[in-house]
């Protein structure tokens, strides 16, 4: 999210926290020991009152803020000195990688460097632009706040899970080294969540990026229609005019989609069509952050497929196991299968990983086993597509909803058993969440025979805060009545967030499903209010622009069986 974007993240930051600060200003009594304290103390604690870390937002500020006093002054410092804490632990992991102990610590560390840019790239200030930018809408603003913040999180939590099963003491080093900016930019998400609903009521102006301005609420990489007559255009036809041609056969423009991807225009303005005719291709794909409005037509799902075979078991991280990455925002997928062939006793295998975000998938498939999808951050989409699995194999803390998908439950080792999302969401305010809605969950062909011996479950708390919601789907009569699994004791177990609203088939039957604390029983109409595309992804605002087929709420209440 460089340029703009980043300018609309910091600007808008600012702005909200500085009007948070007037209310909390107003608010917060300030009685005690008044004349004792300088008036700098007094607005650093009133500053401070609304964030979860009190104690750590102080500190920051009565270090680095001098004789600021102002809400604006104190929130511009505030932001700086949380990207200054990422920067440094940066440089820590670039120290700390010269140790080189073991093959996944020397990648944990790598992965390090690069997400904590991504987390500082979201964090940026660039409060220069300030005037830029007029106060028309104010929910729109916190929307995307909350996403670029949360993805703030998610990256610098990332970079401690790549030290999973290490042997070295870079982890706890690192996670020193991040204390202090996860707390921090989980303050700032604290000012924004706690408050976007108060000013709101006061009356306040709202904020609305240039960077939306007529352009029907769709960021400003996506300004034409050049995606959604893509979608109506068949390949081969005469109306389909892709700016680039893969094929295998040497048919096309390059052999290979990393040839074709080294000549996409960076920043694009306007959709950049990429088509990969019918063929298998054996690389690793990464589509790297500034290529933004990318879009990826194949010839069908099970036709052009992107392979791989990387897995956790060849001693590489997680997140360095993808066949397929998608970085640069607004990505638009058709028609291609990407998959991960390392095979259910190799572990963790990621067949495709996306942090895009405003990013959708429309007919496509997924095929892995362990942690086949990785929904890593920001807001996605997935219409008609396949997902198979075996454990945890839709898992991450993206804001993702799933409509009109079709989740196969694959055969898991004899001493395993198959969980179908792990959802990474690890601080309450994070606007992450997994929403599997008019979907159908079956065993894979493969698991038929053993779907009665090896047990399945809808997911499990990976992280503290975990959120998966079913909804309006076909649940399998394979799937344990139990429903949810814990992770590890009683780990989340109270609070995490699971519901299942109106699904049906003959495993929906909630009647025995798990007891927990963080098992909601939620209505129909709560589900609407909250949980549906228009409201969790904001996808009225660009999904028309993709010419992708959604369903902006939920079906009519008390209505059975998938609608295509």
């Amino acid at each position: 999210m460089k340029g703009a974007v980043i300018g609309a993240s910091s600007v808008l930051v600012v702005a909200v926290i500085a009007a948070v600060c007037v209310v909390s200003f107003k608010g917060h009594g300030g009685k005690e020991d008044e004349g004792e304290m300088s008036t700098s103390v007094k607005s650093i604690k009133s500053f401070c009152q609304p964030v979860d870390y009190k104690e750590t937002c102080e500190r920051a500020l009565e270090a680095t803020a001098g004789n600021a006093t102002s809400p604006t002054d104190l929130a511009k410092v505030i932001f700086k000195v949380t990207s200054d804490r990422i920067e440094k632990a940066a440089r820590e992991s670039a120290v700390l990688n010269d140790l080189k102990n073991d093959p996944r610590t020397s990648g944990a560390l790598r992965n390090c460097k690069e997400l904590l840019d991504y987390a500082i790239d979201d964090l940026k200030t660039t409060f220069d632009r300030l005037g830029g930018f007029e106060m028309t809408n104010f929910k729109a603003a916190v929307d995307d706040l909350k996403t670029w913040l949360s993805s703030a999180l998610t990256y610098q939590e990332t970079c401690l899970d790549g030290f999973e099963n290490t042997t070295t003491d870079a982890a706890a080093k690192m996670r020193r080294a991040l204390n202090t900016s996860q707390e921090l930019t989980e303050n700032i998400l604290a000012l924004v969540d706690e408050f976007s609903e108060t000013l709101a009521s006061l009356g306040l102006p709202s904020f609305h990026r240039r960077l939306l301005a007529g352009n029907g609420g769709a960021p400003s990489w996506m300004t034409d229609d050049a995606k959604r007559r893509v979608l109506k255009a068949t390949p081969g036809s005469p109306d389909f005019k892709p700016d680039v041609t893969v094929a295998a056969d040497g048919s096309g423009d390059f052999k290979t989609i990393n040839a074709a991807l080294a000549k996409v225009p960076t920043k694009s303005a306007t959709a950049y069509v990429m088509y990969v005719k019918a063929g298998t291709y054996k690389e690793y794909v990464s589509v790297p952050r500034n290529v933004t409005n990318l879009v990826v037509v194949g010839d069908g799902a099970t036709k052009t497929v992107v392979t791989g075979s990387k897995s956790f078991a060849m001693n590489i991280t997680t997140k360095d196991t993808a066949t397929m990455e998608v970085i640069g925002n607004g990505f638009l997928m058709r028609g291609v299968g990407v998959e991960n062939t390392a095979g259910a006793r190799n572990h963790q295998a990621v067949a495709l990983r996306v942090q895009s975000d405003m990013s959708a998938f429309y007919e496509c498939r997924f095929d892995g086993y362990q942690d086949t999808l990785y929904t890593h951050t920001s807001r996605q989409y997935y219409r008609d597509c396949v997902v198979t699995g075996t454990i945890d194999f839709i898992f991450g803390n993206a804001q993702v909803v799933f409509q009109n998908c079709l989740i196969q439950v694959r055969k898991c080792m004899d001493n395993q058993q198959n969980i179908v999302t792990a959802q990474g969401r690890k601080e309450r305010r994070s606007a992450g969440g997994t929403v599997i809605h008019n979907c159908t969950v079956e065993p894979h062909p493969e698991f038929e025979s053993s779907a009665g011996r090896l047990k399945t479950y809808l997911g499990r708390p990976w992280k503290e805060h975990s959120r998966t919601l079913y909804i309006q789907s076909e649940i399998g009569g394979f799937v344990d009545p139990q429903g949810w699994l814990p992770w590890l004791g009683d780990f989340g177990l109270s609070t995490c967030y699971y519901a299942e609203v109106e699904n049906h088939g003959p495993g929906a039957d909630t009647s025995k499903r798990a007891k927990w604390k963080g098992v909601k029983n939620i209505t129909y109409q709560q589900a609407q209010q909250k949980y549906t595309v228009e409201r969790f992804i904001q996808g009225q605002t660009w999904l028309p622009k993709l010419g992708v087929p959604f369903i902006p709420g939920l079906l009519p209440q008390n209505q059975t069986g998938r609608i295509h």
